[in-house]
């Protein structure tokens, strides 16, 4: 009998890219459906970036790169860390990869071993729990709710922390939420985690440039704890490259040898023309990357408004990324023409089946009581989806 290895049989498939597809073959079939599951920004990669793209395909940029990636762009991203951030970082500690995703695979499969600890703060992006599954780790999830704006405390963590700990993943912005840590809010969990010093810091800062509070705070300026700190980052969210797969990541030498070890032997490096076009957005104008923020802003801002109208939600206002996070639990238990919504995925399949909205449950993110909707689409999208949702839930008693 054929049979996959336990590996594979033990990870989940992606729940937002499953909703993306349901969503797709929905439409595919005629129906007028609005997406609210992906997260993607809706605009096109500039154009300053695709014409660095073109220039290096004419440039024959068509053989192999260097694992890590090139290092004009590895010195470009050194610039932007130096420019944005205030942190040192040497080419060589830049590792290129085929998205943030990969980095952040990369950095979990180079310091977790059997058995280990990795602390997840929840709401979660899907993905880190399968990660820490493939490098055979265990995940302690920390809960939080809406009341604290999702976001964990230095008390949580230090109760989180066991000998086994190895590693701790950090979102902020935060994928699902929206949450942002500022700086007093890391420093405590930096005072904190320089109390164990074989803990590392994977700080996943993809949504780094869409924040509407002002400067980005990154855990990596804390000096006790530099040295243990992975920065992850990309190119998908702030320059609308999802489909570039260009992420990276800045890390102490010793993790950057490492993972340019592993990508060695599974993919070697990213796509050339991918790289040349990123190394424009870095050392380019960031008019582009001011305008979608700016766009997104006042996405926020509407749908916001339009969410707290519907009964039964309870809302906050995130500070980054695009997503809305309410919490649903209202709606459990109800039930539409004799099918019964017992999880926040049968809220989310109800919405798509009843009202042509597709989102995403919080069974997800670890957060059984919410539901995401990604904003990253247009004002009258937005519109409609939040009319179709109000209307669609009305019918469950």
């Amino acid at each position: 009998m054929a049979q996959v290895s336990g590996r594979i049989a033990s990870l989940a498939v992606s729940e937002t890219l499953a909703m993306s597809q349901k969503s797709n073959e929905l439409k595919a079939q005629g129906i007028n459906v609005i997406n609210l599951s992906v997260g993607e920004p809706d605009f096109f990669t500039p154009a300053h970036i695709k014409d660095a793209a073109k220039k290096a395909i004419d440039e024959n940029f068509s053989f192999y790169t260097p694992v890590p990636g090139y290092l004009s762009l590895r010195q470009a991203i050194c610039k932007k860390l130096e420019k944005e951030n205030g942190l040192s970082y040497k080419p060589e500690q830049i590792i290129c990869s085929n998205g943030a995703k990969q980095a952040v695979c990369n950095a979990l499969l180079t310091v977790v071993d059997k058995g280990d600890e990795v602390i997840i703060p929840a709401p979660c992006w899907v993905s880190y729990i399968e990660m820490v599954k493939l490098a055979e780790g265990k995940s302690v999830v920390i809960r939080t709710g809406i009341e604290q704006d999702f976001k964990v405390t230095a008390s949580q963590l230090e109760a989180a922390i066991t000998p086994k700990t190895r590693a701790l993943v950090l979102c902020s912005p935060s994928n699902p939420t929206g949450s942002i840590y500022s700086k007093e809010e890391l420093k405590a969990l930096a005072d904190v985690l320089a109390k164990y010093p074989n803990i590392i810091i994977i700080a996943d800062e993809i949504y780094e440039h869409i924040n509407y509070l002002g400067k980005h705070e990154s855990i990596a300026q804390f000096s006790e704890i530099n040295d243990r700190v992975v920065i992850i980052n990309g190119v998908s969210k702030a320059y609308a490259m999802t489909g570039w797969r260009l992420g990276w990541m800045a890390a102490p030498q010793w993790i950057a040898s490492a993972c340019n070890k592993l990508q060695g032997q599974y993919t070697s490096g990213a796509s050339s023309i991918s790289q040349k076009a990123a190394e424009a957005a870095y050392l380019g104008d960031q008019q582009c990357v001011e305008e979608m923020r700016q766009a997104f802003f006042r996405r926020r801002d509407l749908i916001v408004k339009l969410a707290s109208e519907i009964e039964g939600f309870k809302i906050n206002k995130p500070d980054g990324a695009f997503y809305l996070f309410p919490e649903c639990s209202y709606y459990l238990g109800k039930s539409y023409n004799g099918r019964k919504i017992e999880t926040s995925a049968d809220l989310a399949m109800f919405l798509l089946e009843e009202g042509h909205v597709a989102c995403v449950g919080g069974l997800a993110f670890e957060a059984p009581d919410y539901i995401r909707f990604s904003y990253a689409t247009s004002d009258e999208n937005i519109i409609e989806a939040m009319k179709r949702v109000k209307e669609t839930l009305a019918k469950l008693k």
